[in-house]
């Protein structure tokens, strides 16, 4: 199968290219790190857009495909951008008769070149307009002297140059000075600089093809003969065939035929110089099987050429108006065509089994009629010689009770046979071992018309001694009943066993063909790159992987009615809620956010549970404060922090199904915001606003001092006429409820509380992100212990460095025996700050030791991962916020069909094209059709998933297409958004695991 271009395919190509020659560079994408999509734009009067196409060490063309880009340019493609974007295409042409395409942007000074390397392992060169390597893909040394690196001059002249028109005197001289048993294409393939395919085109065309070179007198050259064979069985097959084919070249009656075919070589190069060439595409024929028996054919794809050789004149083809269409279909379809081949092969296979079973069946069938057979004929043999038969049974018995040794008996039967007696003359074997003789018999009555003809044919008979030639009879005609009852009992069997494997291929090949229906429709949507889910409320919300990809969905994919969530620990994933309409984020998708920040954190492994805020797009900035430094993932929070209520380590594993377009409309509304109970609507309308605003609560002086936050809000309601309102925070769910009292009529505290208010400076709060480890891999046990060593010698030299902070906590002497257990509890509460540990305290109705304030504000807790502190308020617009790339490339709003398009609760009748796997915050999964729960445990990913379809394949509700959609589902990509080890949950989840 073809993969690259050759030296022709290069000639056509560039020729074909110069109608882009005065566009210019629109933008540069890669596909991957050899990939690069070029965005050209035409200067007419009407904008024609046009994209090309390079791939280092393959192949270069324009694509009307829709190839899918990485999320993040690579550095290779922000250094293209920087120099090319927006330049025009000067030139394109091919560096020699070498394999090196240059395309020139740009024109003097301002000049660059994009030198593309189409052998061997393929390059791709940005060089300045005096050819100084600004950027290579691959560098590298050729020798000694000879470096591929930047700010390195490309070395133009080491291209091969274009070879002369080879003349009739230097091509006899060429043949003449060949070895014998050369082939001519390997005479004239270094000499003519248009690759292998021409070459055997116009030695076929011309009939000189397998000409060897045979000199008289002269021996074959010892490497052609001793040259072992390459390659495969159907490769060695060819060299075979060619060696047999071979035809000696006469110098006399062959070379005028030989210089006419290298001159319609060098017509060939004009005619792909024009650029006006057509593209094929050749095929194979593969048949395909059907249930029906019917014949279909699968054709695939092995070459691409700008020409119709002759070798490929009896091949399937594919005919386009131009090259560059040709060779975009091939590559395009090349994934399509590798799951063609792949759902073939299995069908094969599926195929093959039940042919093997029919084979067995019938071979088993074939071998029991043939021993009715034998046996038959034995019968009828002893039938009809038995005199003969009993007279041998006589004689042996007699030896045998003349108490005659072995030996001597086989000594008597040979004198016998000897002296010419008819009955020993039968005996062919004694088996007295097991008291049988072997004897040869023939019909008696079996008549001959050829007199030629007279020896009658003879057959071995086992006879046992014990026997009388009749009972020996009966035995072989009951071994000819018992071998025919055996045939029947087989029939039966047979028949059903290959009405159970025809049903279970036909079972196979159905799911072949779907689940490969299924892989070719399953579209990969651009934020499945992300950990993700879609929230109980139909917003999509996005958290990075590790600090490259929080850098990229907060730099790319952040827009400004966006709302950024992150948890108050370090290692935790940035996590943003796509807000196409700008309303208010529900306070239900900011609570499944926030738990989704905490389980994709250090958290999920620790079994911790802590707290997670949120605050809006514009305070999220890359401005680091004086003399820091925000890494990669790193980011500066300005403003309000937006605590969130606690919540537990909970996620769920569940499917999104696809809908067909038409299937939308029934279900629009799953995920919406719910309305209130009729009933209690003034009451749930009251404990709505409380929770909206606790849960928009500053982090500065509310969130430190929770009490006074509370009397502040009963007092106001107190002046404003309502009555005293309790609020009940309960810790574990994170649920809030309201209770109303009587009025009171004390209202002189409250008031002064109110007057004091206005009068406190308010603050600006800024808080560094630092970009946290990557998830935690699958490790030995044995590098878990070296780790687990190492954090506790680390652990003991903090310890050793910061004593004070033990000292300021508990100023008083500590008493025997507490120092361990203030140690324990220094441990167990090291990831507790100040203010959730007031909060805990006020939950449980106790506050603790009070902190002077002056301490309480020195003490920094180290094992946090935010670094707060206070300035005065300057503005409340962020200082340099984050700059958004390529805002072209962003599906806006977070793609609202494509959310409505998925849905977790398929009803009956619906056409599902395919499924997808969610990992969620277990609250928002509580109406999908499948979920299980997972919590923090010791299982393992893989098998957890593996698991969780099995769960969903038996539930009873699950359909044909459902458990279809499960199959094409791989567990990699199950598991891959699993927070780590967790625990799976599910009803009668113990029958699932025998």
């Amino acid at each position: 199968m073809k993969t690259r271009f050759n030296t022709f395919d290069i000639i056509c190509g560039v020729a074909e290219l110069q109608k882009l020659v005065g566009w210019r560079v629109n933008q540069i994408y890669d596909v991957d790190n050899k990939t690069y999509l070029f965005r050209m734009q035409g200067s007419g009067g009407a904008v024609e857009k046009v994209t090309l196409l390079l791939e280092s060490g393959t192949r270069f063309h324009t694509t009307r495909f829709e190839w899918p880009k990485n999320m993040a340019p690579s550095g290779f493609s922000m250094k293209l951008r920087k120099h090319l974007k927006n330049k025009r295409l000067e030139r394109i042409q091919q560096l020699g008769g070498d394999r090196i395409v240059d395309f020139q942007f740009g024109t003097g000074d301002a000049a660059y070149h994009v030198i593309l390397e189409l052998y061997d392992r393929g390059n791709v060169i940005l060089t300045d307009y005096e050819l100084t390597t600004l950027y290579i893909l691959r560098p590298h040394t050729e020798g000694e002297n000879l470096r591929f690196a930047m700010r390195e001059k490309y070395p133009v002249e080491r291209a091969k140059q274009v070879t002369e028109e080879l003349q009739p005197e230097a091509l006899e001289k060429l043949v003449e000075n060949a070895r014998n048993g050369d082939y001519l294409r390997q005479i004239l393939t270094p000499n003519l600089d248009c690759g292998p395919a021409v070459i055997e085109h116009i030695l076929l065309s011309h009939g000189l093809d397998n000409c060897v070179i045979k000199k008289e007198g002269a021996e074959e050259t010892p490497e052609a003969e001793d040259k072992p064979e390459k390659g495969g069985k159907k490769q060695r097959k060819k060299q075979q065939n060619a060696k047999l084919e071979q035809k000696p070249f006469d110098m006399v009656k062959d070379m005028p035929i030989l210089k006419q075919a290298v001159k319609s070589a060098h017509d060939l190069i004009v005619e792909g110089n024009s650029g006006k060439t057509k593209g094929y595409i050749i095929q194979v024929k593969e048949e395909k099987p059907t249930e029906n028996g019917k014949v279909e054919f699968f054709f695939r794809n092995i070459e691409f050429h700008p020409y119709l050789f002759d070798q490929f004149k009896h091949f399937e083809r594919a005919t386009f108006e131009s090259f560059m269409e040709a060779v975009d279909e091939f590559y395009s379809t090349q994934e399509s065509q590798k799951i063609d081949m792949k759902t073939l092969h299995q069908e094969r296979e599926a195929l093959k089994k039940l042919s093997n079973v029919k084979n067995d069946h019938a071979k088993r069938l074939e071998e029991l009629t043939k021993v009715q057979d034998v046996d038959r004929k034995k019968a009828e043999l002893i039938t009809s010689n038995q005199s003969l038969v009993d007279n041998a049974i006589r004689a042996v018995q007699s030896a045998i009770a003349s108490q005659l040794s072995w030996p001597d008996i086989h000594e008597l039967v040979k004198e016998a046979q000897a002296n010419g007696d008819a009955v020993a003359g039968s005996i062919k074997q004694l088996k007295l071992e097991t008291n049988h003789i072997s004897l040869m018999l023939s019909d008696p009555y079996d008549t001959y018309e050829d007199e030629d003809l007279k020896t009658p044919e003879v057959t071995v008979v086992d006879v046992d001694l014990a026997l009388s030639a009749w009972a020996n009879a009966r035995r072989y005609y009951d071994m000819k009943r018992s071998a025919a009852q055996k045939e029947k009992k087989t029939v039966d069997a047979s028949q059903k066993a290959l009405k159970s494997a025809e049903r279970k291929t036909q079972q196979t090949l159905k799911e072949v063909r779907t689940i490969s229906n299924i892989v070719k429709a399953r579209k990969v949507f651009w934020f499945e790159k992300f950990y993700w889910f879609i929230s109980s409320e139909n917003y999509l919300v996005i958290g990075g992987r590790d600090a490259q990809q929080n850098e990229l969905i907060v730099k790319r994919y952040m827009r400004p009615k966006d709302i950024y969530v992150h948890a108050e620990i370090q290692g935790a994933s940035s996590v943003i809620i796509q807000n196409p309409t700008g309303e208010d984020i529900p306070p239900k998708t900011l609570l499944e956010a926030g738990s989704m920040a905490i389980s994709y954190s250090v958290a999920w492994d620790a079994k911790v549970v802590t707290n997670s805020y949120w605050v809006t797009s514009d305070q999220v900035s890359k401005t680091a404060p004086t003399g820091e430094y925000l890494a990669t993932g790193s980011f500066m929070i300005r403003g309000k922090k937006n605590f969130l209520p606690s919540c537990h380590l909970t996620m769920g594993l569940s499917l999104l199904f696809k809908l067909e377009d038409s299937f939308i409309e029934r279900h629009l509304g799953e995920r919406k915001v719910r309305s209130l109970d009729d009933d209690h609507i003034d009451q749930d309308v009251k404990e709505a606003e409380v929770e909206h605003d606790l849960l928009s609560e500053p982090s500065d002086d509310t969130e430190t001092n929770p009490t006074a936050n509370m009397s502040e809000q009963s007092s106001y309601t107190e002046i404003t006429g309502f009555p005293n309102t309790e609020v009940k925070i309960e810790h574990d769910t994170g649920r809030i409820t309201v209770r109303s009292d009587s009025l009171n009529p004390d209202n002189e505290e409250t008031e002064d509380v109110v007057q004091k208010q206005p009068s406190k400076p308010v603050d600006e709060e800024t808080t560094i992100i630092f970009a946290g480890p990557s998830r935690k891999k699958q490790v030995s046990a044995k590098k878990t212990k070296e780790e687990k060593a190492r954090a506790a010698k680390q652990e003991a030299a903090r310890q050793e460095v910061a004593p004070v902070e033990a000292d300021t906590k508990n100023p008083s002497q500590i008493k025997r025996g507490q120092k361990g257990k203030l140690k324990k509890m220094k441990q167990k509460y090291k990831d507790q700050d100040d203010e959730e540990r007031e909060i805990r305290m006020m939950i449980l109705k106790s506050s603790g030791k009070e902190k002077p304030q002056a301490i309480a504000e020195k003490v920094v807790d180290k094992s946090v991962a935010i670094k707060e502190f206070v300035k005065p308020e300057k503005s409340s617009a962020p200082k340099n916020p984050v700059d958004l790339e390529d805002a072209d490339e962003v599906p806006v709003g977070g793609d609202v069909d494509v959310l409505n398009s998925l849905t977790g609760q398929p009803l009956e009748g619906d056409e599902l094209l395919f499924a997808i796997p969610v990992v969620a915050p277990y609250q928002a999964l509580q109406n999908y059709k499948f979920k299980v729960k997972l919590t923090p445990g010791t299982g393992k990913r893989g098998k957890a998933a593996k698991l969780a379809l099995n769960i969903f394949a038996k539930e009873k509700g699950c359909s044909t297409r459902e458990k279809d959609l499960l199959k094409s589902i791989k567990e990699e990509s199950l598991a891959r958004n699993i927070p780590g080890k967790v625990k799976l949950s599910a009803p009668q989840l113990q029958k699932y695991h025998k």
